[in-house]
Protein backbone atom coordinates (compact mmCIF):
# COMPACT_ATOMS: atom_id res chain seq x y z
CA UNK A 1 0.00 0.00 0.00
CA UNK A 2 1.47 3.41 -0.95
CA UNK A 3 2.68 5.54 1.93
CA UNK A 4 1.48 9.13 2.39
CA UNK A 5 4.81 10.33 1.02
CA UNK A 6 4.36 8.17 -2.09
CA UNK A 7 0.86 9.56 -2.58
CA UNK A 8 2.17 13.13 -2.34
CA UNK A 9 4.88 12.41 -4.94
CA UNK A 10 2.40 10.72 -7.29
CA UNK A 11 -0.06 13.61 -7.01
CA UNK A 12 2.68 16.20 -7.49
CA UNK A 13 4.00 14.30 -10.51
CA UNK A 14 0.57 14.34 -12.13
CA UNK A 15 -0.07 18.01 -11.33
CA UNK A 16 3.38 19.14 -12.49
CA UNK A 17 2.68 17.39 -15.80
CA UNK A 18 -0.86 18.65 -16.26
CA UNK A 19 -0.57 22.24 -15.06
CA UNK A 20 3.15 22.85 -14.66
CA UNK A 21 5.52 23.14 -11.72
CA UNK A 22 5.13 26.90 -11.40
CA UNK A 23 1.32 26.78 -11.26
CA UNK A 24 1.10 23.90 -8.79
CA UNK A 25 0.95 24.91 -5.13
CA UNK A 26 1.24 22.99 -1.88
CA UNK A 27 -2.50 23.44 -1.51
CA UNK A 28 -3.17 21.79 -4.90
CA UNK A 29 -1.11 18.76 -3.95
CA UNK A 30 -2.52 18.50 -0.43
CA UNK A 31 -6.07 18.70 -1.78
CA UNK A 32 -5.33 15.98 -4.35
CA UNK A 33 -4.01 13.66 -1.64
CA UNK A 34 -6.68 14.81 0.85
CA UNK A 35 -4.32 15.41 3.74
CA UNK A 36 -3.88 18.31 6.16
CA UNK A 37 -1.21 20.95 5.70
CA UNK A 38 0.52 19.73 8.83
CA UNK A 39 0.77 16.18 7.50
CA UNK A 40 2.00 17.55 4.19
CA UNK A 41 4.79 19.62 5.74
CA UNK A 42 5.88 16.63 7.80
CA UNK A 43 7.04 14.98 4.56
CA UNK A 44 8.13 17.99 2.46
CA UNK A 45 9.22 21.41 3.61
CA UNK A 46 9.77 23.04 0.22
CA UNK A 47 8.49 22.72 -3.31
CA UNK A 48 12.00 21.95 -4.54
CA UNK A 49 12.08 18.90 -2.25
CA UNK A 50 8.92 17.65 -3.96
CA UNK A 51 10.43 18.35 -7.39
CA UNK A 52 13.51 16.31 -6.49
CA UNK A 53 11.28 13.43 -5.38
CA UNK A 54 9.18 13.64 -8.55
CA UNK A 55 12.28 13.55 -10.77
CA UNK A 56 13.68 10.60 -8.80
CA UNK A 57 10.36 8.76 -9.21
CA UNK A 58 10.33 9.45 -12.97
CA UNK A 59 13.91 8.22 -13.25
CA UNK A 60 13.02 4.98 -11.50
CA UNK A 61 9.94 4.44 -13.69
CA UNK A 62 12.04 5.09 -16.78
CA UNK A 63 14.65 2.55 -15.69
CA UNK A 64 11.92 -0.03 -15.08
CA UNK A 65 10.37 0.67 -18.49
CA UNK A 66 13.72 0.33 -20.26
CA UNK A 67 14.38 -2.93 -18.41
CA UNK A 68 10.98 -4.22 -19.49
CA UNK A 69 11.68 -3.33 -23.13
CA UNK A 70 15.04 -5.11 -22.85
CA UNK A 71 13.33 -8.27 -21.61
CA UNK A 72 10.51 -8.22 -24.16
CA UNK A 73 12.52 -7.24 -27.24
CA UNK A 74 14.39 -10.11 -28.88
CA UNK A 75 16.48 -7.75 -31.01
CA UNK A 76 17.82 -4.21 -30.58
CA UNK A 77 15.53 -3.12 -33.42
CA UNK A 78 12.52 -4.45 -31.52
CA UNK A 79 13.62 -2.62 -28.39
CA UNK A 80 14.09 0.67 -30.27
CA UNK A 81 10.66 0.13 -31.84
CA UNK A 82 9.17 -0.02 -28.33
CA UNK A 83 10.65 3.43 -27.68
CA UNK A 84 9.10 4.77 -30.89
CA UNK A 85 5.71 3.28 -30.06
CA UNK A 86 5.52 5.16 -26.76
CA UNK A 87 4.32 8.15 -28.79
CA UNK A 88 1.35 6.17 -30.08
CA UNK A 89 0.57 4.60 -26.70
CA UNK A 90 0.58 7.97 -24.94
CA UNK A 91 -0.93 9.94 -27.83
CA UNK A 92 -3.95 11.29 -25.94
CA UNK A 93 -1.89 12.49 -22.96
CA UNK A 94 0.69 14.05 -25.28
CA UNK A 95 -2.05 15.84 -27.20
CA UNK A 96 -3.33 17.38 -23.95
CA UNK A 97 -0.12 18.12 -22.10
CA UNK A 98 2.92 17.32 -24.24
CA UNK A 99 5.78 15.00 -23.34
CA UNK A 100 6.20 14.69 -19.55
CA UNK A 101 9.98 14.93 -19.75
CA UNK A 102 10.21 17.52 -22.51
CA UNK A 103 7.71 19.88 -20.91
CA UNK A 104 9.48 19.66 -17.55
CA UNK A 105 12.86 20.39 -19.16
CA UNK A 106 11.41 23.38 -20.99
CA UNK A 107 9.72 24.78 -17.88
CA UNK A 108 12.82 24.39 -15.73
CA UNK A 109 14.88 26.22 -18.35
CA UNK A 110 12.28 28.99 -18.58
CA UNK A 111 12.26 29.42 -14.80
CA UNK A 112 16.04 29.35 -14.61
CA UNK A 113 15.76 26.44 -12.20
CA UNK A 114 19.22 24.93 -12.72
CA UNK A 115 18.83 21.98 -10.35
CA UNK A 116 15.43 21.05 -11.76
CA UNK A 117 16.66 21.37 -15.33
CA UNK A 118 19.65 19.16 -14.59
CA UNK A 119 17.41 16.53 -13.04
CA UNK A 120 14.95 16.57 -15.93
CA UNK A 121 17.81 16.40 -18.43
CA UNK A 122 19.07 13.27 -16.70
CA UNK A 123 15.86 11.49 -17.71
CA UNK A 124 16.42 12.43 -21.35
CA UNK A 125 20.04 11.30 -21.00
CA UNK A 126 18.83 7.96 -19.67
CA UNK A 127 16.81 7.43 -22.86
CA UNK A 128 19.72 8.64 -25.01
CA UNK A 129 22.25 6.29 -23.41
CA UNK A 130 19.87 3.35 -23.68
CA UNK A 131 19.14 4.03 -27.36
CA UNK A 132 22.87 4.37 -28.08
CA UNK A 133 23.45 0.91 -26.59
CA UNK A 134 20.74 -0.55 -28.81
CA UNK A 135 22.24 0.99 -31.94
CA UNK A 136 25.62 -0.29 -30.79
CA UNK A 137 24.20 -3.79 -30.57
CA UNK A 138 22.97 -3.37 -34.14
CA UNK A 139 26.61 -3.07 -35.18
CA UNK A 140 27.16 0.68 -35.21
CA UNK A 141 30.40 2.02 -33.78
CA UNK A 142 30.09 4.22 -30.72
CA UNK A 143 30.08 7.70 -32.35
CA UNK A 144 27.49 6.71 -34.96
CA UNK A 145 25.38 4.83 -32.42
CA UNK A 146 25.32 7.95 -30.25
CA UNK A 147 24.42 10.16 -33.21
CA UNK A 148 21.55 7.87 -34.24
CA UNK A 149 20.27 7.76 -30.65
CA UNK A 150 20.23 11.55 -30.33
CA UNK A 151 18.60 11.92 -33.74
CA UNK A 152 15.76 9.59 -32.75
CA UNK A 153 15.40 11.20 -29.32
CA UNK A 154 15.27 14.67 -30.89
CA UNK A 155 12.72 13.55 -33.46
CA UNK A 156 10.46 11.97 -30.85
CA UNK A 157 10.58 15.16 -28.78
CA UNK A 158 9.73 17.21 -31.86
CA UNK A 159 6.81 14.95 -32.70
CA UNK A 160 5.51 15.25 -29.12
CA UNK A 161 5.72 19.06 -29.28
CA UNK A 162 3.88 19.26 -32.61
CA UNK A 163 1.32 16.69 -31.49
CA UNK A 164 0.47 18.94 -28.57
CA UNK A 165 0.29 21.94 -30.92
CA UNK A 166 -1.64 20.37 -33.81
CA UNK A 167 -3.98 18.12 -31.80
CA UNK A 168 -4.03 15.76 -34.77
CA UNK A 169 -4.00 11.97 -34.13
CA UNK A 170 -3.25 11.32 -37.81
CA UNK A 171 -0.02 13.29 -37.46
CA UNK A 172 1.14 10.97 -34.67
CA UNK A 173 0.34 7.84 -36.69
CA UNK A 174 2.18 9.21 -39.73
CA UNK A 175 5.28 10.22 -37.78
CA UNK A 176 5.46 6.93 -35.86
CA UNK A 177 5.25 5.03 -39.16
CA UNK A 178 8.00 7.23 -40.61
CA UNK A 179 10.26 6.56 -37.63
CA UNK A 180 9.71 2.81 -37.96
CA UNK A 181 10.62 3.06 -41.66
CA UNK A 182 13.76 5.02 -40.75
CA UNK A 183 14.71 2.41 -38.16
CA UNK A 184 14.37 -0.38 -40.74
CA UNK A 185 16.97 1.40 -42.88
CA UNK A 186 19.58 1.62 -40.13
CA UNK A 187 21.76 -1.38 -40.81
CA UNK A 188 25.16 -1.87 -39.27
CA UNK A 189 27.97 0.38 -40.37
CA UNK A 190 30.29 -1.10 -42.97
CA UNK A 191 33.44 -2.30 -41.32
CA UNK A 192 36.95 -1.29 -42.37
CA UNK A 193 38.16 -2.89 -45.61
CA UNK A 194 39.64 -6.30 -45.08
CA UNK A 195 43.40 -6.50 -45.33
CA UNK A 196 45.34 -9.45 -46.57
CA UNK A 197 48.97 -10.15 -45.88
CA UNK A 198 50.33 -10.97 -49.32
CA UNK A 199 53.86 -12.28 -49.17
CA UNK A 200 56.33 -10.36 -51.33
CA UNK A 201 57.21 -11.87 -54.69
CA UNK A 202 60.30 -13.95 -54.62
CA UNK A 203 63.17 -12.69 -56.66
CA UNK A 204 64.47 -14.91 -59.34
CA UNK A 205 67.88 -16.29 -58.59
Amino acid sequence: MPTTRDQIVDAADQLFYEQGFEHTSFAHIADAVRISRGNFYYHFKTKDEILDAVIAARMERTRQMLAQWAQQGDTPQARIAAFIDILARNRDKIMRHGCPVGTLCAEMAKLGHAAGQEGANQILALFGDWLARQFGQMGHRKPQARALALHLLARSQGVATLTNAFQDPAFVRHEVAQMHAWLAQQGAEPGPPATTNTPPSRRKA
